[in-house]
């Protein structure tokens, strides 16, 4: 299993959308989390600082729901830390 960093948004909580967030909140956990495996289409992408680059709303519904998103694998997209 691969150690990563501690995902941290890159945008604020204040600009998750409501209505969004309720839509996603439809979903199962397992659901979500296949969506962000990578290799996907909006799988989880994050430097590898671990600052989260796509899929906050899915992030925030699953840490909301106590999974430890933090070990998720993801997609570590080059950037300037």
């Amino acid at each position: 299993m691969t150690n990563y960093p501690p995902l941290k948004p890159l945008h604020s909580s204040a600009s998750l959308s409501p209505v969004k967030l309720a839509e996603l909140g439809r979903l199962s956990r397992e659901a979500i989390k296949q969506t962000l495996l990578p290799g996907g289409t909006h799988s989880l992408k994050a430097r590898s600082d671990g600052t989260l680059l796509e899929v906050h709303h899915r992030i925030r519904i699953l840490r909301n729901r106590g999974i430890d998103v933090d070990s998720l694998p993801r997609e570590i997209i080059p950037g300037n830390e």
